[in-house]
């Protein structure tokens, strides 16, 4: 018999939640993530949309247990190291939105 594997779940965290998962080094950017290119007119956008409550489009996360060697720095700002007892989300898609929330926030 083959094991079941678990599904993808839609989420909906709050955005204090999210950046402060950000804060404490809970989601990473893994290092194969380009650097982040946006310019300061797509990120003004981008926070114009949150104010007025308008989509920002998906984040896709991978939770996992284990540890890449290679995680990287979220736009300049450095994240500490995923705590022991949680489990890391790795960034997979979204990565320069999710970078420009952080950023502004």
């Amino acid at each position: 018999m083959t094991r079941q594997r678990p599904q993808p779940k839609p989420g909906r965290p709050k955005y204090h939640d999210f950046i402060t998962d950000i804060e404490r080094g809970i989601i990473n950017t893994p290092e194969f993530q380009r650097e982040s290119a946006w310019p300061i007119e797509k990120t003004a956008a981008l926070l114009d949309s949150k104010v007025k409550s308008q989509p920002i489009g998906t984040f896709i996360l991978w939770k996992t247990n284990q540890r890449m060697g290679d995680v990287k720095d979220m736009g300049n700002l450095p994240l500490p190291v995923t705590p022991d007892d949680r489990q890391v989300e790795y960034v997979l898609g979204g990565q320069q939105r999710m970078t420009s929330l952080f950023a502004a926030y």
